[in-house]
């Protein structure tokens, strides 16, 4: 059964998922089970009763029954290949997608998470889950929007946890989580790395290219520039902690929330047949490339990268550089000073300047869509 789980069950679920789902949905033994695993019979019934223990959590509960209904109902003829549009695609490559996808939201979603007062916040009876972060004075901003079946998936993981599940259930990032995090980073650095090293530079992001190459004409160093892939706060965050001389935090929280807007948009931009987009074209001192939708092969993700591009276009030269780079490549102030040439400590000010015109634009927009409603 051990061997047959491994084409039916997506490489995300858990070992002790695996085999409990094994014994409570198939029923075979404990000590078949062992016996195909290669170890003692307590070992499996320890993670079957370990499993069968956290399924009152909620979400924990609800994976186990989606995997139940989905890989151990009753079978169905079903063809050895699954066509979409014109490509026909075999269930292993379509099982290779969706792990590709679950490793691609999950590093989304832990990186929200790490977030200093962010919560992962699941109301029963829906399908979406959100990323809240405590905003202070009692006040939350939304960072991210999950699908279920994500959240489920990570918290079946041990990834996330809730100490007191409810009506709205709130998790946040686990020690594991933490560890996963960390593995998925050095993962989607290795990738990028080795696009580069394979003449795919212009296929990934421009964030990743300039981290590795320099710009400005830069010595590069045989030291390796470490990537800011996982910073654990946008400097966003950490700019709002700042104070004016007059006691009031430098970047209002309506100022960030447009920022983060346009963060979420740009990650939500990233998901699809081909995740890197070239927004090159919006660096001034770049100029490398072009982007345009219908290069892309999937429209799933064509919405946000129209918002994004409509709002970078709207903020125009400069102003577009330095939200790109600090909202949505979390550049630090320093370093993108530094590669657009301007003085030290100018670029708060700039940055300012393009959140404020960035909120503009949202509203502008939401004023439109009312009056269109």
């Amino acid at each position: 059964m051990e061997n047959n789980m491994a084409f039916t069950i997506p490489a995300w679920v858990p070992e002790g998922a695996q085999r409990y789902l094994a014994h409570t949905e198939t029923g075979q033994s404990i000590r078949d089970i062992a016996r195909s695993a290669g170890c003692h019979a307590s070992t499996i019934l320890r993670q079957i009763r370990r499993i069968e223990m956290r399924r009152d959590d909620p979400l924990v509960d609800a994976a186990l029954q989606s995997l139940a209904q989905t890989h151990f109902a009753e079978p169905e003829a079903k063809p050895d290949v699954m066509t979409t549009g014109l490509s026909a695609v075999t269930p292993e490559e379509a099982a290779a997608a969706r792990d590709e996808r679950f490793n691609r939201e999950a590093l989304r979603i832990l990186r929200r998470l790490c977030e200093t007062g962010s919560v992962l916040a699941v109301a029963e009876e829906m399908d979406k889950a959100v990323v809240v972060r405590d905003s202070g004075d009692g006040g939350a901003t939304r960072t991210a929007v999950v699908a279920c079946e994500i959240a489920q998936a990570l918290a079946l993981k041990d990834w996330i946890a809730c100490d007191n599940p409810g009506r709205i259930s709130r998790y946040r990032i686990s020690t594991s989580g933490r560890t996963a995090l960390s593995r998925l980073v050095a993962e989607a650095e290795n990738k990028a790395r080795a696009r580069s090293e394979f003449g795919m530079a212009e296929a990934q992001s421009p964030f990743h290219a300039q981290m590795a190459q320099g710009q400005g004409g830069e010595a590069n160093t045989n030291r390796p520039k470490r990537m800011r892939y996982s910073v654990a706060e946008s400097p966003l965050i950490a700019l709002a902690r700042r104070r004016d001389r007059d006691g009031k935090p430098f970047l209002d929280e309506a100022l960030v929330r447009a920022g983060e807007r346009l963060r979420e948009d740009f990650e939500l931009a990233q998901i699809g047949p081909q995740v890197a987009q070239n927004w090159d074209h919006f660096l001034t001192a770049g100029g490398r490339g072009s982007f345009g939708s219908e290069a892309h092969g999937g429209r799933g993700s064509s919405d946000a990268r129209g918002r994004v591009e409509h709002a970078l276009s709207d903020l125009g030269p400069g102003l577009s550089d330095v939200a790109l780079r600090c909202c949505c490549y979390l550049e630090g102030l320093e370093l993108a000073e530094k590669r657009m040439g301007w003085s030290a400590r100018s670029g708060k000010i700039v940055l300012r300047i393009a959140l404020q015109r960035l909120k503009r634009h949202y509203d502008m927009q939401a004023e439109r869509n009312r009056m269109i409603g």
